[in-house]
């Protein structure tokens, strides 16, 4: 289950964190990369988004040809919401009940999603990742390539091409 922030990198060779995301991707063999509603509409949101793009920003039209090429991928999936994604998803939010939670929202979202579909969480976020270790939902932390274009020894799949 990949974070949008994942497939993003992956997929715009002007994101930060391009480097890091293909070198994972192409580390890995035969796994399903899963897509939900959420992942998906977030993709195709900040793909069209020009303050996150800038002059890289795309139309929607060109965002959908871009999330079809993943779709032909065949190890990549949109995932139904499975039954007890809810379930999951509000008891990740617990710890957060008795406090203003925006990103929380999303972050306990991706984690039930992940924990009814057994799935793993691959993220940059350290906040996502903390959450579904948290709820005992299995995480990958990429670890962000710095300013001087290295990373650090963190845990750490192929493209298609476009």
């Amino acid at each position: 289950m990949l974070d949008i922030n994942v497939w993003l990198a992956l997929t715009w060779d002007c994101h930060p964190q391009h480097v890091p995301a293909s070198r994972w991707y192409e580390s890995i063999d035969d796994v399903t990369l899963l897509f939900c509603r959420f992942t998906m509409l977030g993709f195709l949101r900040l793909l069209t988004n020009q303050h996150v793009m800038g002059e890289s920003t795309t139309t929607l039209a060109v965002a959908l040809q871009l999330y079809d090429r993943w779709a032909e991928d065949p190890r990549v999936e949109l995932s139904p919401e499975p039954r007890g994604a809810e379930a999951s998803f509000r008891q990740a939010m617990t710890c957060f009940a008795h406090q203003p939670a925006t990103k929380a929202v999303a972050d306990c979202y991706l984690v039930g999603f992940a924990e009814a579909t057994d799935s793993q969480v691959v993220t940059f976020d350290r906040g996502l990742a903390n959450t579904a270790r948290a709820q005992s939902v299995p995480a990958l932390l990429l670890e962000p390539t710095d300013s001087a274009g290295s990373t650090s020894t963190r845990k750490s799949r192929r493209r298609p091409s476009k």
